[in-house]
Formats: C-alpha cells, structure tokens, sequence
C-alpha cells in the first residue's frame, strides 16, 4: 500500500513525515549520513516529490535533517557548542553563556517506579540507570541534576563510561548509543533546599532554588530521559525556549 492510497489528501505529507521517523528510529540512516534524494523517496512511497519535500521540509524545522546545498540532506548530527546551548538553559544575568564544569556524583542500575515507568514509556520494574551531576559556573556549583534513562535503550552504560565521556551528555548520548535527542519538554517550579541539596549546593538548607523538571525525546516523540535539576539561581538566570511542540504531559516527577 503507498501512502498516497490512503486518501489523506493535503495530509499526505504527514505520513512521510512519520514514515521518515519510523526509518531514523530503526536507525535506517545515522547521524551525519545522507537520506535518499525526494525523488527516490517519493518512489519508494508512491507519492509526488512535492509532498516529500514538504516533510523535509518540517523536519528540517524542527533540526532533525540538515540541507546541504548541492550535496543534499541529512540526518542532523548535533554539533557540541550548538546542540548543548540548545537544551542547557542557565545563564548569567547578562545572558551569557557558558560550559559549566561537570562531575558525576553518583550512578546507580536499579528497576523503574510505576511513576518513571509511565514518563519513560517502560513497563514498572524494567532497568533503569540513575545518576546525578553537579554542574558548577567560574568555580561555584550552580545546579545538581538527577537522571534516569531506560537501560533497554543504554544497554552496557557504565559509571566509568560516564565519568570518563569526552563530550557532552546529549552528544555521549548519541555517539555511544545512538540515542538522538530531538526536543524536551520542562516544567519548573520553585523549591526549597532541603538537608540533602543543600551541602551539594553549598547552600543554607531553606535556600530558594528552581526545579526544572524534563522529559527529553527522540524520534517519534519517544521519552529517552528523566530528569530533576535543582538551580541556585542567586547569581543565574533561566533562559527559556521552546524545542518541542506541546504534547499532552501528566507532569509526573522522576
């Protein structure tokens, strides 16, 4: 069956669109590689090419494929300076941004609570890795943050492994494990520092902090990793944007 005999009409291009996830899912073509030309695409789905350059299109939009002139396109393969300012969102007060020092605090393999379970999109009790990171600005720890992703998806991930990565963490994502992120979805909120934040922050316990609560996504909008992030943000700013289109959230916390 082609996609055009579907009879979707002026939606068509939503189903290449889905179809061409489904292949980067299936890791049909990887990051930095060229996916066939619109006209063979458009064989292959029995479609016009126009409507295959509307999907294109789209998914160039939102940073998963890439144009080359005169050489075609490809599968994004996020650079470090680009694809880390994308998703790392506190910043001086000038609006300044900054690599921030990383140390890994903990790594632990356990099994997924029914609330993890459901964020993920596992089922409860399957493998998980958690860990957490201290992240520090001009010497001063700024934020701790703590991770779960699926072990089916980060199959042989290690403290070492962890600890010892060149890059960053999205780009050891992606490298390692051909885990691509391709959008986030966040929700903050105010907090107090309780007793267990507070020497990791060097921070009074009862000092306000920002919890930003993310759920980061793959292709097809496939939940890939938890994450808590406790910011002091006395001298730091939350720079926000948008890099997901808005899905339904239950706003579940790790």
């Amino acid at each position: 069956m082609t996609i055009d005999s579907l009879g979707i009409g002026g939606k068509r291009y939503k189903e290449v669109k889905h179809a061409l996830l489904a292949a980067l899912a299936a890791q049909e073509w990887k990051g930095g590689e060229a996916i066939p030309s619109e006209r063979r695409l458009a064989e292959r789905f029995g479609i016009s090419v126009g409507t295959v350059r509307k999907a294109i299109d789209e998914l160039v939009a939102e940073n998963v494929l890439v144009r080359h002139q005169g050489l075609g396109t490809f599968v994004a393969h996020h650079q470090r300076d680009r694809h880390f300012f994308r998703f790392f969102r506190i910043v001086g007060v000038g609006g300044d941004k900054r690599y921030p020092t990383v140390e890994l605090l903990s790594f632990e393999q356990t099994k997924a609570s029914p609330s993890v379970a459901r964020l993920l999109a596992i089922a409860p009790g399957a493998g998980v890795y958690r860990f957490s990171n201290s992240l520090a600005l001009d010497g001063e720890v700024v934020m701790i943050d703590r991770i779960v992703v699926p072990e089916a998806r980060f199959q042989g991930l290690s403290e070492d492994a962890l600890r010892d990565r060149p890059n960053t963490l999205y780009n050891f994502y992606q490298d390692v494990f051909n885990v691509y992120v391709t959008g986030i979805e966040e929700r903050l909120r105010a907090r107090l520092t309780d007793h267990t934040l507070a020497p990791l922050l060097g921070v009074p316990v009862g000092t306000p902090l920002l919890e930003i609560r993310r759920v980061a996504y793959s292709y097809q909008h496939v939940p890939v990793e938890l994450r808590t992030s406790s910011a002091n943000t006395a001298k730091h700013e939350y720079l926000g944007a948008s890099t997901l289109p808005t899905q339904t959230y239950d706003g579940g916390v790790p």
